[in-house]
């Protein structure tokens, strides 16, 4: 039996892959077409698992040999019951990683399908404050900044996606040699109000590991 090994992006790598390979069996007629569109979601999902071993490779790869409906979602719903979930966490765990901000607000830790964070993420609109927790190397990091509303549509860096976005703003704690005291910068990216839609979409950790490495001097 296969322990589960897909972390949340990737997922998401798989189910974009697999929607445009359905839509393409239904809805084109040049089977080479078809054939060139197998090839290249099954290169870009394979693409996406740089650590499966042959078993999961072979669990993924089935992919290459659908062709109808009810087959991709039948695909799609075995591999949900291989994915990893995100390790629950705790409002105390959280209380611990923010301990200088007062009155913190927590998120609803009930509401959360697990398997589906890459990160978690949540607001507090009064505060102009928006948090971050991300698991990396079996550590958990959290990461506070200013949310600042743009009021309109952008790209988010995390998912890349086209959608209602903030500008998030955090101090890194890294400080050059010879810094004076009450030296600090912040870092600033657009990012989608929503963490919920971001971690539908998101299909690549490397711009929020980035993100987070700059910020917490590393």
């Amino acid at each position: 039996m296969i322990q589960p090994f897909i972390r949340n992006h990737q997922f998401n790598v798989v189910k974009k892959q697999t929607n445009l390979l359905q839509t393409a069996c239904n809805t084109v007629s040049d089977p080479r077409v078809v054939d060139a569109v197998r090839s290249s979601t099954v290169a870009k999902i394979i693409e996406a698992f740089p650590h499966a071993k042959e078993l999961e490779l072979l669990s993924l790869t089935k992919l290459s040999a659908l062709k109808k409906t009810e087959e991709f979602q039948h695909y799609l719903h075995a591999l949900e019951a291989q994915m990893m979930e995100w390790t629950p966490v705790t409002a105390a765990q959280i209380k611990k990683l923010f301990p200088k901000v007062k009155k913190l607000k927590l998120p609803d830790l009930t509401s959360y399908d697990y398997r589906y964070l890459t990160y978690l993420g949540w607001t507090d609109v009064a505060a102009n404050r928006m948090f971050l927790l991300y698991r990396q190397d079996e550590q958990l990091i959290g990461i506070e900044g200013r949310m600042t509303p743009v009021h309109k549509k952008g790209v988010c860096f995390l998912c890349n996606r086209h959608a209602e976005v903030a500008l998030f703003s955090a101090v890194t704690k890294f400080k050059p040699a010879n810094a004076s005291p009450d030296y600090y910068k912040a870092i600033g990216n657009y990012m989608c109000v929503s963490s919920e839609a971001c971690n539908s979409h998101i299909a690549d950790v490397t711009a929020l590991e980035k993100f987070i490495g700059v910020v917490m001097g590393k």
